[in-house]
């Protein structure tokens, strides 16, 4: 076997344990979009599409509570910023990566392939990094594509006793926790964190965008502090 097909195998065997909180997930995405009126189609293509649970939660949400469309998409865009410190994290690892393998798989960076690999690559560097992101994100996006599938074909059937809305803050508490290791991501964590719960009552999930915003910048003005003392 090639060492790009072994590391490629062993990003997407790592990932395992995280997948069972990504099933949940993507039912629960699938549920809520039938939920709000989308048709079955209509709710696959969205995780496809987008394929990111948590803005996907925020904007049908919103759809519920006929939110207008400019504060769905200033939700989702606020939500998603954090791909683009997982790009800038990840990109040295793929700068040596021709387009046509590295653009789809920068589509299908997620939370939990971001998690795995940069975990993985802290406490050792595969043969072939860039594979071995591959094997994760893969690993990931399969499942969620299938999930989603299954999700909107149950659609209401799934009851909710089942609790499944629980996997959602569980699953990303635990990428949460894995990430802290430095004193900025601790006080963007804090700082996110009590500004969720302070603004929780503002309308159309303002709370969560205020809260997200005020995160990133609490940690990126507590990385520069740092930077400025050494």
């Amino acid at each position: 076997m090639k060492p790009t097909h072994q590391d490629f195998l062993s990003g997407a065997r790592d990932s395992l344990p995280i997948l069972l909180g990504v099933v949940p997930f993507a039912l629960i995405c699938s549920v809520s979009a039938i939920g709000v009126g989308l048709s079955s189609t209509e709710a696959v293509g969205m995780s496809f599409i987008v394929f990111a649970g948590a803005s996907q939660l925020a904007v049908l949400q919103l759809m519920g509570e006929s939110a207008v469309w400019v504060v769905m998409l200033l939700t989702a865009w606020v939500i998603n910023l954090r791909f683009t410190m997982y790009s800038a994290t990840i990109a040295p690892y793929l700068q040596d990566e021709p387009p046509h393998r590295k653009i789809p798989f920068t589509y299908i960076l997620s939370d939990q392939a971001f998690g795995v690999t940069m975990s993985k690559f802290a406490n050792e560097m595969p043969a072939n990094p860039a594979w071995y992101y591959y094997g994760s994100a893969s690993a990931v996006w399969l499942t969620w594509i299938i999930s989603a599938i299954i999700g909107a074909l149950l659609g209401t059937l799934v009851p909710a006793s089942w609790g499944l809305e629980f996997a959602f803050p569980l699953s990303f508490m635990a990428l949460m926790f894995a990430a802290i290791k430095d004193r900025p991501t601790l006080i963007a964590a804090l700082v996110g964190g009590f500004s969720a719960i302070a603004t929780k009552g503002l309308p159309y999930n303002l709370g969560l965008i205020l809260a997200a915003t005020l995160g990133i910048a609490a940690g990126v003005l507590a990385e520069k502090k740092m930077g400025a003392q050494k």
